[in-house]
């Protein structure tokens, strides 16, 4: 194989690449209907998240303060049968008397304080139990547009296969290190590894190059001229 042949080879596969390049940024411009379809899963999701643990901490208060109330309450019923059993005159009456009702008064207090937290307890319950439901409403049409994507997507590749198999066919009959450094200088330029020579100029960087180097580089041969500017391979298809 002549190195005019090789160098152009090496063109071709560029053409393919870009064409590749092209539908796998295809592959990444998701439908908007999908995009905000999970968008919205992931608000949900957060916003459940927050809620349960909100609603977590408040279960433990309301655990806490009922097992205080009850204990309290405990203590009131055991002072009262003492009082009973032990208050054998006036004085006696009036110590556990004054006891007992502390006590009240701090089971009163408990209970005030237990209604806000159940009623916070209630609506984050109802806060999440929506916000589940709001989710299962969710998945149909999410799943939906999931398969609508992956069919997309499946498309696309499938537009590539003929691409993939013609440029793994001409970089098994090019040299391995050449392709290798085209590679290499693709991945840094953009997408562009050998580019023209258009009316003396690099149409990589559209620097005016050297009359030598143009002659060289329409010679064809390998390994490939590099512009002096970009590094980029160079290639004449106007001889």
């Amino acid at each position: 194989m002549s190195d005019t042949g090789s160098l152009s080879r090496l063109h071709r596969v560029q053409h393919l690449d870009l064409d590749l390049d092209r539908l796998r940024a295809e592959e990444g411009n998701i439908p908007e209907a999908l995009r905000s379809a999970r968008a919205e899963q992931e608000r949900l999701n957060n916003l459940l998240e927050d809620t349960e643990i909100t609603l977590e901490a408040t279960d433990k208060k309301v655990r806490q303060q009922e097992l205080d109330l009850a204990g309290t309450r405990e203590q009131i019923a055991r002072a009262k049968d003492e009082q009973e059993k032990n208050a054998f005159d006036a004085r006696a009456q009036s110590q556990y008397g004054s006891r007992i009702q502390m006590l009240g008064e701090r089971a009163e207090e408990m209970e005030e304080d237990l209604l806000p937290l159940r009623e916070q307890q209630r609506e984050l319950a109802e806060k999440a139990a929506a916000l589940r439901a709001e989710h299962r409403a969710l998945r149909p049409s999410l799943g939906a547009l999931e398969t609508e994507d992956e069919a997309r997507v499946q498309t696309l590749r499938d537009q590539g296969e003929g691409a993939r198999a013609e440029r793994a066919e001409l970089v098994a009959n090019l040299d391995a290190r050449t392709v290798k450094e085209y590679d290499m200088i693709r991945k840094a330029k953009k997408g562009l590894g050998v580019v023209e020579i258009s009316g003396g100029r690099c149409t990589g960087c559209n620097v005016n190059l050297p009359v030598n180097v143009q002659q060289k580089a329409a010679l064809g041969k390998l390994p490939p001229v590099k512009c002096p500017s970009c590094g980029r391979f160079l290639i004449r298809l106007d001889v």
